[in-house]
């Protein structure tokens, strides 16, 4: 086999459990020998796999299970409530603090993995047969661990629930997890998914996160993206919106040397909304691959998707943010706004909006700009005494807060604020 990443993961796949496991994972890993890595996909025309491809990883070390870690490395001011860690895709009740609400049932994926249940066979059989979600599928082969999190119909989580994604150090190595939520009917959670790890992680992490909303569910998630800029994050985060349910979705992708995230929404009943606010901040020669996927399936659905990227040094960010309106979904209301910052003569953004619209009676918009700071607004701080580069990272900062400003949570909006002050490039810290 040419490539020798998919060569070495697939030597030793997961052996045992129910029948159904073991057919999705075999149907998955003759998909990978037959396609082979997207090298040439058009999903992947501006981050090149080819270097990856090269590489050899040992896979689903056993290491994250004992592995000391302090909780501190993850800590997040203004999360009080439970905390869900998983160490190199292992999920470690040590390290977690359960949900004491009513309603809601926390369990290990590979725990759930030896029982008979519904939503975890549709998670592993019904991914799309799509060369592009190679990782994906190399995930549906050898994920052993992640988490279950379920909320019944009609339960309220009244604090944020703290879902930690943490690597240990060292390189070569490689994890799979699995990540499923599912919300009953009127279900209402929040969730602050966190992505950290020490500070020699040079691990590639893949992770595939799950979510389905039954009818008035309300979901409200921050994703924070703060891997070590040595590592390799590889993500997809799938969300299926019922009748009338509601995806309020905020990311922020800072660091890993690559990251690619694919963010897959469909809203499959009326009514349903999802807004979307993001950020990707990349320096060095950090690449950062964010692809956004939303699909109006039924009638009188709605997104509001507003991006902003910033590339400093030598880093590229991409941004593909596409939106397909089925025929039927009549009523629909889409938009998408990408704008975004570069810092360098050297650095690189790809924007790219799509439209698909199959329906009568839609309405939809989208515009993407890539530019450069606005020089009478430096001008005016400088005029102020404010030294130029104190003026920059003012300037850039608040053209990123856009992901965050509508947090309530003041003690995580100060923190995260602080983070990205931490990831602006070089030419303006």
């Amino acid at each position: 086999m040419a490539e020798q990443l998919l060569e070495s993961m697939l030597q030793a796949p997961p052996t045992g459990g129910p029948a159904w496991l073991a057919h999705a994972r075999e149907r998955a890993r003759d998909a990978l020998l037959r396609d082979g890595l997207p090298l040439r996909d058009e999903a992947w025309k501006y981050t090149s796999l080819r270097a990856l491809a090269q590489r050899r990883f040992a896979t689903n070390d056993p290491a994250g299970a004992y592995a000391a870690v302090d909780p501190q490395a993850f800590a997040m001011p203004g999360l009080e409530g439970a905390r869900l860690v998983l160490v190199d895709g292992v999920f470690r009740a040590d390290l977690s603090r359960l949900p004491t609400e009513a309603g809601v049932e926390v369990r290990s994926l590979g725990d759930a993995l030896a029982s008979v249940d519904g939503l975890l066979r549709g998670a592993f059989e019904d991914e799309p047969d799509d060369p592009g979600l190679a990782f994906v599928r190399l995930n549906t082969v050898l994920a052993r661990d992640g988490l279950v999190l379920r909320v019944a119909a009609g339960a309220r989580v009244d604090l944020p629930v703290h879902l930690v994604a943490f690597a240990t150090g060292g390189a070569a190595r490689a994890w799979h997890a699995r990540i499923l939520v599912e919300l009953g009917d009127g279900a209402t959670l929040t969730l602050v998914e966190h992505h950290a790890g020490a500070a020699d992680d040079a691990q590639l992490g893949n992770l595939v996160c799950r979510h389905r909303l039954g009818s008035g569910a309300r979901l409200d998630v921050l994703q924070v993206q703060d891997a070590p800029e040595s590592s390799i994050r590889i993500r997809r985060s799938a969300f299926a919106l019922a009748a009338d349910a509601q995806l309020n979705l905020r990311t922020l992708e800072l660091g890993a040397a690559l990251a690619r995230h694919d963010i897959a929404v469909e809203l499959g009943g009326e009514c349903a909304r999802f807004a979307s606010r993001g950020v990707f901040v990349g320096r060095g020669r950090q690449h950062q691959d964010t692809h956004l996927g939303v699909r109006h399936a039924a009638r009188d659905t709605a997104c509001d998707l507003v991006w902003r990227g910033v590339a400093g040094d030598r880093a590229r960010g991409v941004l593909h943010g596409a939106i397909t309106v089925e025929a039927g979904a009549d009523g629909t209301d889409a938009s998408l706004d990408t704008k975004n910052l570069l810092l360098s003569s050297q650095a690189e953004i790809d924007a790219q909006p799509v439209l698909e619209i199959l329906a009568d009676e839609v309405k939809a918009a989208h515009g993407a700009t890539v530019g450069q700071l606005d020089a009478q607004a430096l001008f005016y701080l400088r005029s102020r005494g404010i030294p130029e580069a104190h003026a920059r990272a003012l300037l850039t900062l608040a053209f990123c807060r856009i992901a965050i400003d509508s947090l309530t949570n003041v003690a995580l909006r100060e923190h995260v604020d602080r983070m990205l002050l931490r990831h602006l490039p070089a030419e303006i810290a």
